[in-house]
This record gives structure tokens, C-alpha cells and sequence, in this order.
């Protein structure tokens, strides 16, 4: 194995498991207002809408700071930004335990809202202005270890911890709503935001310790291989690309350049497609689990059937990934991903409540949108380079996180006028099945950068 081979293999040792960790608490964080909600739904009189445009609200948060996050990321190193993003979410996430008490003076009536909405669609706007280019800083910090070849297998185990967080985190959350409740005077719910607040603060204190902004910066690598990764990456974007001129190379360079792009465009319209999807069913799952019959105040057994189909998803995703860097196909593999989405949604409506049956089809759910994920980002780390990364990744991950809005939404605000979540997860259906097509269709181009055979 030369050094820049056991380089790539020793970084990812060394900080796939500290991204692994911080992604779980950022996703944990972010969805576990859908276990909440069986509890402080009534506790607070919130109707499915409501609940529904709260839950979505968060990614407008997260959308008009997406950008601007991921280049100060560039600008300041991922340690501090994303040790800073750490601890700003970590607050505001334990803060809604306290979302009724929390006094917001004029601004209610301000903005026509009941004081306890307001509150609520508040803290899930903040909580996505502090979360705002984790994400895609994550990505684009992954570019600067890894080459295009090991990128879609290396993100893949990345975004397993979506899966890991509902894994870990679905009965972990319902234990904490079924047995904390009324502890100390607060209800499960209110605990549930405290408790799963803390490990965010203890992975910020992580990555400020142990993550290294470049390969140059990381003292646990030798010399040769901090110089041969650096030499390979710096080789595969002059071998790839050649110049800099996105008109002649279809290399993107420049902030200006990326939002320019089409193909950046295309690209956040079919991420929007899979975040439809994705946080369509994810903050609605516990609620689809119980209305399978499982007892209303049952919250570990929703937690533990709804760990089954995260834990499915997991081990699609990883597959995905390692398929897509072996064979190079990442267009197929990513709108093959979302095909299998849309079939499970399709079926989630054709087998109703049956237990055994949703499940399954909640398994393909789950395993088309996370292999989506896993696989999606071959595709703009192609042909973004530099501070066109920075923006470019931001800007499809903001757009495309537009999906966590309106998703949400769209099942609340069917569910409150039909009783029935079936016409929202049709629609989720038939995006998805855009967004394949288009995938297809409309991402052409310099694509296949390296294979795993090329490396």
C-alpha cells in the first residue's frame, strides 16, 4: 500500500467515526420533535398543521444561512465553524423544553400567531439558522481528504448515522417519553429535549479537540502521506478538469460560477425531490408506527418497530454507496434510489395499517431515500471545485432542504383536512419519481471523474 493509500485509509479511520458521531446528534436533534409530538401535541393543543408547518420550518432557517455557513466554514476552518454549530444548535434544541415558558413579547402578535405557535415555529426556525452548513460542510470538508473514486462509499458511511440516529435514537427517545414522564415535575416530552440536547455539547467539545481542518494540519499522519494525499487530490482536479474556465471546462471555481450553473440548479431540484421524501415520512414516522394499533402511550414499543426500517436503510445505504464508487454509475444509482422510494410510498398507501406489510413498505421508504443520500453527492463533488464547492454544495443542499419544509407541512395539512396521510405520500411519490427522471435526464455531463478500477 503506498502512502497516499494508507493515508486515505487512516483518515477515514480516524474521522469518519467523529463526523459519524456528530451527524447522529445533529439528525437526532432535529427530528426528535416527531416523538415529542405524541406527547406535547395535546400538551399544547397543536393540531396536525401546526405541528406540521413547525416541523418544516426549520429548513427556511436553514436555507437563508446555508451558504453563507459553508463559506465562512472555508474561511475559518471546519474545526471552529462546526464546533460553533455544535453548541448554538445544542442550545436552542434543549430550549424547547421550555417552549410555552420562553416570553416573546410583541413578536406574536406581530406576526398574527397564538403565543404557544409562535414559540414553537420559532425555536425550529432558530434551531436551522445554528444547524445551517453542517451538513454541507461536512461534505466539502470530505473533499479535502478523499479523492472522487472512494467519495460516494466514503460519504455513504457518513450518512449512515441518519440511519444509526433512528436506530439509536427512536428507542432511546420513546424510554425517555414513557418512563421520565413527570419526573421532577416535567412531562417525557420536555426531558426528551434536555437529555438529547447534552451529546451535542460533548461532540462540539470532540471535534474541537480532534478534528483537523486540512491533511497538512493532521499530526497523526505521517509526512509522505500528508504529502501524498495532498499531491493525488491537487493531481485529480488538474488530470479531471484541466483549466479553470467553467465555459470551456465545465469546471466550476467560483461562487459566482456555481450559482450560474444549471447544472447546480438541476441538481438542488432533484435534492429537493429526495428531502420531500426523506422528512415527508421521518418526522412523521412515530405517528404513522402508532396508528399501526400500537398503544397511544406505548412510546418504546413505536420506538422499537420504528428502529426496523432506519436499521434496513442503513445496510442499503452502505451497499449503494460501495456499488456506485465500484462501478461508477452514479446517475443510475441515484435515481434508482429514488424509484425504490417512491414504490414504498405507493405501497405504504396501498397496505393501509397492517402492521407487517407498512413496515416493509416503510423499509423502502426508508433505504431508496438514505441510498439517494448516499449517492447524491457524487455528482456535484464531480465538477465543483474550490470555492465553488463551498457555494455550489451549499446552495443544492439549501434549496433541496426546502423539501424539510414543505414536506412536513404538506402531510400535516392533508392529514387535517382528509384524516388520511394517503395524498401526501402519493405526491412524495410522484416527486420522487421526477426527481429520478431527472436525475436521468438532465445531470449529464463530465460525470464519471474516476472509478474504483481507475484509482
Amino acid at each position: 500500500m503506498n502512502a497516499a493509500e494508507s493515508g486515505f485509509a487512516l483518515a477515514a479511520r480516524r474521522l469518519l467515526p467523529l463526523l459519524f458521531m456528530s451527524y447522529i446528534v445533529a439528525f437526532l436533534d432535529r427530528v426528535n420533535v416527531g416523538f415529542a409530538k405524541l406527547q406535547m401535541a395535546a400538551d399544547l393543543g397543536f393540531s396536525d398543521a401546526v405541528y406540521g408547518f413547525g416541523a418544516g420550518i426549520f429548513f427556511l432557517g436553514y436555507f437563508l444561512f446555508e451558504v453563507p455557513s459553508n463559506l465562512l466554514l472555508e474561511k475559518f476552518g471546519a474545526r471552529r465553524w462546526i464546533t460553533r454549530i455544535m453548541f448554538t444548535w445544542a442550545i436552542v434544541s434543549g430550549a424547547f423544553a421550555f417552549v410555552d415558558r420562553i416570553p416573546w413579547g410583541p413578536l406574536p402578535a406581530l406576526f398574527g400567531a397564538a403565543p404557544l405557535e409562535f414559540g414553537f415555529y420559532a425555536l425550529r426556525f432558530l434551531l436551522g439558522i445554528a444547524e445551517a452548513g453542517f451538513f454541507p460542510g461536512i461534505i466539502l470538508y470530505l473533499t479535502y481528504w478523499f479523492p472522487a473514486a472512494k467519495r460516494a462509499r466514503t460519504v455513504a458511511l457518513f450518512m449512515t448515522a441518519i440511519a444509526a440516529a433512528n436506530v439509536i435514537g427512536a428507542p432511546v427517545s420513546g424510554a425517555i417519553m414513557q418512563y421520565a414522564d413527570g419526573m421532577g415535575g416535567l412531562s417525557g416530552w420536555r426531558w426528551l429535549f434536555v437529555l438529547e440536547a447534552i451529546p451535542s455539547i460533548i461532540a462540539g467539545i470532540g471535534i474541537w479537540f480532534l478534528l483537523p481542518d486540512r491533511p497538512a494540519q493532521a499530526a497523526w499522519l505521517t509526512p509522505e502521506q500528508r504529502t501524498a494525499i495532498t499531491a493525488q487530490l491537487a493531481q485529480e482536479d488538474t488530470a479531471a478538469h484541466g483549466a479553470e474556465s467553467v465555459a470551456t471546462t465545465g469546471v466550476a471555481t467560483g461562487a459566482a460560477q456555481a450559482l450560474r450553473s444549471g447544472r447546480v440548479w438541476v441538481l438542488a431540484l432533484v435534492y429537493l425531490a429526495g428531502t420531500f421524501a426523506l422528512y415527508g415520512v421521518s418526522f412523521w414516522m412515530p405517528t404513522i408506527v402508532q396508528e399501526m394499533g400500537i398503544g397511544k402511550k406505548a412510546y418504546l414499543e413505536i420506538g422499537l418497530l420504528s428502529m426496523i426500517p432506519w436499521g434496513t436503510a442503513g445496510v442499503a445505504m452502505v451497499w449503494a454507496g460501495a456499488r456506485s464508487d465500484r462501478t461508477g454509475a452514479r446517475r443510475q444509482h441515484v435515481a434508482g434510489s429514488l424509484f425504490v422510494a417512491a414504490s414504498g410510498l405507493v405501497a405504504l398507501v396501498l397496505v393501509g395499517a397492517h402492521v407487517v406489510p407498512a413496515l416493509i413498505a416503510l423499509c423502502f421508504v426508508t433505504s431508496g431515500v438514505l441510498s439517494f443520500f448516499a449517492t447524491f453527492w457524487s455528482l456535484p463533488t464531480a465538477f465543483l471545485r474550490q470555492t465553488a464547492a463551498a457555494a455550489g454544495i451549499a446552495w443544492i443542499n439549501a434549496v433541496g432542504n426546502l423539501g424539510g419544509h414543505f414536506g412536513p407541512d404538506i402531510v400535516g395539512r392533508i392529514r387535517t383536512a382528509t384524516g388520511s396521510a394517503n395524498y401526501a405520500f402519493l405526491f412524495l411519490a410522484a416527486l420522487a419519481v421526477a426527481g429520478a427522471l431527472l436525475t436521468l435526464f438532465a445531470t449529464g455531463g463530465r460525470e464519471r471523474i474516476m472509478t474504483t478500477q481507475d484509482a
